[in-house]
């Protein structure tokens, strides 16, 4: 079942900035966030220091999401 990403805010370094998402990825983001007592824009920029130039932050978010997965 296919469904497309939605936009979703964030806050990162105090500018706000958006990223696609499908539902899955952003309740799977949310939950390992909630489970290390992080806030969502708090991780996101922790993955947005780390991913660099050559992918997007909605990709690294995925790729965080798939690792993590892989971990648990």
């Amino acid at each position: 079942m296919m469904q497309r990403p939605q936009k979703r805010s964030l806050t990162l370094k105090g500018h706000r900035t958006s990223v696609s998402l499908e539902d899955a990825f952003w309740d799977a983001f949310r939950d390992i966030a909630q489970s290390r007592n992080r806030a969502v824009n708090d991780l996101a920029a922790e993955i947005d220091a780390m991913r660099g130039t050559d992918c997007g932050l909605a990709s690294a978010i995925r790729l965080f999401v798939l690792e993590q997965s892989r971990h648990s």
